[in-house]
């Protein structure tokens, strides 16, 4: 068994249809504020270490939009939780340019730390559209017309920066 560190249940019911032999704990953690995903994850696995009994991993991800400079980028779940949606499409407003991507950093511990990472280019919707979590009502990933919040977890997983980075943790679970 492993175990996935989150509060969130979101993020668990995803990375349940890809990795089936994992189970959820929340031991909270704190997230410092870095430059990059991969630095706030190993940063998560080092506090959590000697805090767990067995194998883990957590996830780390955020939202980079080109025309904001890659912002909200690491500090996406602050900023999610300070303006939300609507903030980003305010911030977003006479911008032509919508590009964005989404990446995530998965880090497993097995005595030694891992990284997955999986990134989804796509754009930013006009408007909110569909539910989800987070983001994904206005995150539209390249290839589709629908937002991440328009789509069910099988289809988002086909498309989405954790699906991505899941299957490579995957992979490399089943070739140990």
């Amino acid at each position: 068994m492993i175990y996935f560190i989150t509060g969130n249940k979101h993020k668990y019911i995803e990375a349940k249809k890809i990795l089936h032999e994992i189970e959820m704990k929340h031991i909270p953690y704190p997230e410092i504020q870095a430059d990059s995903l991969e630095e706030v994850a190993e940063f998560g696995i080092n506090y959590l270490k000697n805090k767990v009994n067995g194998k883990f991993f957590l996830e780390d991800s955020g939202l980079f939009i080109n025309a904001l400079n890659d912002f909200p980028g690491v500090y996406s779940a602050y900023v999610f939780k300070t303006i939300g949606n609507d903030g980003i499409l305010k911030l977003m407003e006479g911008i032509d340019g919508r590009k964005a991507y989404f990446k995530a950093v998965i880090a497993y511990y097995d005595g030694e730390i891992h990284l997955f990472k999986g990134i989804c280019h796509g754009r930013i919707a006009m408007q909110k559209r569909g539910k989800g979590f987070g983001y994904d009502p206005i995150f539209i990933p390249n290839g589709s017309k629908k937002t991440f919040g328009e789509m069910n977890k099988e289809e988002k997983n086909k498309y989405s920066h954790r699906g991505i980075a899941l299957r490579e943790f995957d992979r490399f679970l089943n070739s140990q």
